[in-house]
């Protein structure tokens, strides 16, 4: 043995991995036992994969998702006669060719039928212009390729061919999958070389007959995996896929439908021979094969997309390791689901390690049908997606160089040219070897994908080939997939928002300036209290004073105690004036929070009105009284403050609980208000109607904006501010040009029956404008804008002006003098439509966190993409993508995103579905976990809609794993002092709205006799009216038992895609009920429900025990 190793130690990379392949070969789970011819049973059954075939055929009857056409271009003088000869040869020859499947009680199985000619269709367009007719051969082709298999009548191999010129033909062969598989292509390409080659020369066949059949590969690989060789398979795989398995989730431009269409396309592109032979080197170091890498890569660039680290590719292999197998055409190929972990961001060299022994493990353990082990697994089912995995890779080499046959020149057509417009997973890359590179088909789901993201996806793999093959040794998270000018619009086209703004102005400085300007012009009003520019500067100068008096100066921060009225103003602007930063607090906010707030501040003084005296919070801080300042005229105060010093400090809640200080500086402030004086703007002739609470940021715009540009202040105080009616009346009388407010507020100002206002500019921010939301307001004024950031980059960031149209409502571009990058969890630019989180950057940012130095640290990063030394980046913890023109997307909160069952899943996008049915305003989803281990969506819904017509709305648009378990009914929802959905403060679904598991009984004799059906197929007592076929143990085998035994109990056709749809007895009768319904004349159907209207409750009993009777 010891030998052996040295041997082994001395083999060159190529020639170990050859030996590799050569065991892989000799494996003991390979099978040794002969095939030979067998004895034909009366009832033949279906190979593992026919059997898979088929069922997806009665899912999805008349697809052509399994169509395998191919063409080429035939140049020279044909002999139709044996040409046609050859292809019934051919049909003759292998049996797999001419085979039907038939069904009845017991299941699917082969029926082989006696050789006939082969379909040929034939075209001549020579009556063409020549400059059309080869498009016109491109069209038949695709159309043939199109056209869907009867797999019970047959035929499974039709022929077209069409003349373009005396010469010329386009040869298409078309078959089903499940007599055909890719390899028996070049079978039969061969055999139609030497059998044409023979007629046209008046000889005989040249080919000797085949040795087994493809009923006799049937029959024994059935004896096969009845034994040890079963076990040992399983064995294997069931370690391999233990545990939830993943479904990947890739970016797309639309979500996934409940129902796989199957609807797709193909983008060819090549990767230069330069990079590819660069690959093959590597192989050859790491005694791999370029097919690893390939796969290492994809499963990379897959993780790099989707964010997820455990991925399972379904890759195929030609099955056919048996000598006699290997001139047979039929359905071989079994596709592995290889499983790999990319967590821990290994070197692509490692995860190249892991690959090839996942690779090489799956080769020895192959004679397992993917259709066996699913049956084994019971993966939850969906329509939407495939079991086992969603995205597969196939190395093949497809005939690309010209042959000849007999004379005829022949020059094969790349398969995206007639793709027969079909997808069999999200995405499929088929890759093949070329003189000039390695070619790459991606196959995609044109359900989920747009052809423009395929191709960015196609140029991100091939950028990442190149980073691999450059550095192996570089950690996947790390390796680059942003082609140089993708980067390049990322970093910088996208983020050109300069602007020179003031900033080395003082905040107060801006008012101050249109005070001088415009000392008589109104600044503020309130109901009957209003203030001009003038008398409001001179009060903040008195204030100003009176904390100079004080000892207050720049960096101490004063406590702001106001209720809403021009007071307020007074108290922020003589603060700024004395040099401090202002700290907002709210009356109504509870004792404790104001408590915090000022230790956190150490706060010694706190501006403050008499008549909030008694709610003032205990502590040892100076209240100074707005009553009580001296109107006397005096100088201002010289506080010499800077612009990093800190204008304000706001608190926001906490993870904790505890409310954190964001520290927003004078520069901040004063960039922010430049830019959006430009964009969304505001000039001294607007009026800005105020109705947000002081402590939250975006006071910041409806007060110091206004005031900046010398408009007007229209002051809601709280009453008017929390009632629709009122603050409409206050819109109206203020004459108001100008409002910003949350969701929350629009809302309640439509529900009150607000009319709106013709040159009323909206701005909406602090939560998602939803579609439905933005098309009510755009009905209701001049402008809508979408207004997008955090507290911590200075109130807004992002601007987008909505328009009317279908598309989700974006956060538009970086406001001036900011950036905006996203990323992914390592800090990598993630690509255009990829979602990462988003990170801000620019003028901005705040200081920091008020005495949270870990905090900030985490949340304010360095600025690692730009020029500017020392800047920051602030993490928003948003999840967000960029749309192709340069827009961004927010999707909701990274830690909105839930995990359930093997799921990811993005609970906005289920709030967007329940908020498109008509009779709901809003809705919230939540995953809640009541019981310790039982995880629940819930779902939270305004509106008239009870929760069976949502369930079944929701059913329509949703896969099933994205279905609420509950659905609540609320007035209103709870909401946080700044007017924001409170998650926390949802209440617990009670036992009615949870959909029950428990045993239910059949409720009429429909439902007895579905229920006696279902237990019968699964061997169980009794089935309940809701209780799932799947979950129960069903599979897809016994489903198609079930629907035939359905079938001839109730008459009529049932597709098996019923049962994946509404797999409950309830819900399958309900499915039956609206079958028959509409095949029923309506005016029939409205005469029947008038009847049944008229019964009473007995004459319905007695009916029903009648027809009982009967049955």
């Amino acid at each position: 043995m010891a030998e052996i190793h040295e041997r082994l130690a001395g083999l060159s990379p190529e020639k170990r991995a050859l030996l590799l392949q050569q065991l892989a070969k000799q494996s003991p789970s390979a099978p040794r036992s002969e095939i030979g011819r067998r004895p034909r049973p009366a009832r033949i059954p279906l190979s593992f994969a026919q059997q898979r075939l088929w069922i997806l055929d009665q899912i999805d009857p008349g697809s052509a998702a399994y169509n395998v056409p191919t063409s080429l271009w035939m140049q020279g003088r044909l002999d139709q006669a044996a040409f046609a000869r050859a292809l019934d040869e051919i049909q003759r020859r292998h049996e797999s060719l001419r085979t039907l499947i038939a069904a009845d009680e017991q299941g699917p199985h082969q029926v082989v039928q006696p050789p006939s000619a082969v379909p040929i269709e034939r075209h001549d367009l020579r009556a063409l212009p020549a400059s059309e007719r080869e498009s016109a051969a491109f069209a038949l082709a695709r159309a043939e390729a199109r056209r869907a298999f009867d797999l019970a009548r047959g035929p499974l191999l039709r022929a077209l061919l069409v003349q373009v010129d005396d010469e010329r033909y386009l040869f298409t062969l078309n078959a089903h999958h499940i007599a055909v598989d890719g390899w028996s292509l070049g079978v039969l390409h061969e055999e139609l070389r030497q059998l044409y080659s023979a007629y046209q020369a008046g000889a005989a066949s040249p080919l000797p007959e085949l040795p087994v059949q493809y009923v006799d590969y049937t029959l024994w690989q059935r004896e096969l995996l009845e034994g040890p060789t079963l076990q040992t398979q399983l064995d294997y795989w069931r370690q391999r896929l233990a545990g939830p398995l993943p479904v990947l989730e890739l970016p797309g431009d639309r979500a996934r439908p409940p129902v796989q269409s199957y609807r797709g396309d193909v983008l060819r592109s090549m990767l230069s021979m330069q990079t590819w032979d660069a690959i093959k080197r590597l192989s050859r170091q790491e005694g791999a094969t370029p097919f690893m890498i390939v796969l290492a890569a994809y499963q990379t660039l897959l993780m790099r997309y989707s964010g997820q680290h455990d991925l399972v590719v379904g890759v195929g292999v030609a099955n056919r390791r048996r000598e006699e197998l290997e001139p047979l055409a039929g359905f071989f190929v079994n596709t592995l689901a290889l499983r790999n972990d990319l967590s821990g961001n290994p070197t692509f060299r490692t995860l190249l390690a892991q690959v090839k022994d996942t690779t090489l493990g799956a080769y020895s353990h192959q004679d397992l049908p993917a259709e066996r082990l699913i049956e084994e697994l019971q993966p939850e089912r969906s329509l939407s997606h495939a079991p086992l995995f969603q995205t597969m890779l196939f190395f093949q080499n497809f005939p690309s160089e010209e042959s000849d046959l007999a004379g005829l020149s022949l020059v094969p057509v790349d398969f995206d040219t007639i793709n027969p417009g079909t997808a069999r997973s999200d995405l499929a890359l088929f890759a093949s070897e070329h003189e000039d590179g390695l070619a790459l088909f991606f196959e995609y789901a044109s359900d989920l994908f747009d052809a423009a993201t395929i191709e960015a996806f196609s140029a991100h793999f091939q950028q990442l080939l190149r980073s691999i093959a450059d550095d192996p040794d570089q950690r996947i998270g790390e390796l680059e997939i942003l082609p140089p000018e993708a980067r390049q619009r990322l970093l910088l086209e996208w983020n050109d928002t300069a602007l020179d703004a003031p900033v080395d102005t003082p905040l107060h400085r801006l008012f101050e300036r249109q005070a001088e300007r415009r000392p008589e012009a109104i600044a503020v009003e309130c109901g009957a209290q209003r203030l001009s520019y003038a008398e409001l500067d001179a009060q903040a100068d008195a204030l100003a004073r009176a904390l100079a008096a004080r000892g207050v100066g720049p960096g101490e921060l004063v406590g702001l105690f106001v209720e809403r009225s021009p007071r307020m103003l007074v108290g922020l602007l003589g603060v700024l004036k004395a040099g401090a930063a202002y700290v907002p607090m709210d009356p109504s906010y509870p004792a404790e929070r104001l408590g915090y707030m000022v230790e956190d501040a150490r706060m010694r003084l706190i501006v403050s009105e008499r008549a909030l005296q008694a709610q003032l919070p205990a502590c040892d801080c100076e209240p100074l009284w707005l009553d009580d300042l001296d109107a006397a005229p005096g100088a201002r105060v010289d506080s010499g403050v800077g612009p990093e010093d800190l204008a304000y400090v706001i608190f926001t809640s906490g993870s904790t609980g505890r409310p954190k200080g964001v520290q927003i500086p004078h520069r901040a402030a004063v960039n922010f208000l430049s830019a959006v004086a430009r964009e969304p703007g505001l000039g001294e002739d607007d009026v800005m109607c105020a109705v947000t609470t002081l402590s939250f940021d975006i006071a910041v715009l409806e007060l110091l904006l206004p005031l900046s540009v010398g408009a007007r202040i229209a002051l809601a105080d709280r009453a008017t501010a929390a009632d629709g009616a009122a603050l409409a009346r206050l819109i109206d009388s203020a004459g108001a040009s100008a409002m910003q407010a949350t969701p929350a507020t629009w809302r309640m100002l439509l529900d009150a029956g607000w009319r709106g206002r013709a040159q009323l500019r909206l701005l909406c921010g602090g939560e998602a404008l939803p579609r439905e939301l933005a098309d009510r307001l755009l009905a209701h004024g001049a402008q809508l804008w979408n207004l997008y950031g955090p507290t911590e980059t200075t109130v807004w960031s992002a601007v987008e002006r909505v328009r009317a149209d279908d598309a989700a409502v974006s956060i538009g571009r970086p406001l001036a003098n900011t950036e905006i990058h996203i990323v992914d969890a390592r800090g990598q630019l993630v690509p255009v439509g990829v979602p990462g989180e988003l990170l801000i950057g620019g003028l901005g940012v705040a200081r920091g966190y008020l005495a949270r130095p870990e905090l900030s640290a985490e949340k304010f990063v360095p600025d690692r993409y730009g020029a500017r030394v020392g800047a920051r980046l602030y993490r928003t913890g948003d999840l967000a993508r960029r749309l192709r023109d340069g827009r961004i997307e927010v999707l909701g909160r990274i830690d909105h995103q839930v995990k359930l069952r093997g799921f990811r899943i993005e609970l906005g996008e289920i709030e967007a579905v329940l908020a498109e049915h008509p009779q709901v305003g809003q809705a919230v989803v939540v995953c809640r976990e009541d019981r310790p281990g039982d995880k629940r969506l819930v779902a939270y819904v305004i509106g008239q809609a009870d929760a069976a017509e949502l369930r079944a709305h929701a059913r329509q648009r949703l896969p099933e794993y994205m279905l609420p378990s509950a659905y609540v009914a609320l007035a209103q929802y709870p909401l946080t002092p700044n007017g924001k959905v409170d998650r926390k403060a949802l209440p617990a679904p009670d036992a009615e709205a949870l959909e029950t598991q428990a045993y239910v009984a059949p409720r009429n004799g429909e439902e007895e006799t579905l229920a006696r059906l279902w237990a019968e197929v699964l061997g169980l007592e009794r089935v309940g009216i809701h209780d799932d076929f799947f979950e129960l143990g069903g599979h897809s085998l016994l489903a198609t038992q079930l629907i035939t035994r359905v079938q001839k109990a109730f008459g009529g056709e049932i597709a098996l895609r019923a049962l994946f749809e509404a797999p409950s007895v309830a819900g399958f009768a309900e499915l039956l009920l609206r079958q028959r319904m509409d095949s029923v004349d309506a005016d029939a159907l409205a005469s029947m429900l008038d009847q049944l209207e008229g019964l009473s409750d007995d004459d319905i009993q007695l009916l029903l025990a009648g027809e009982g009777a009967e049955r």
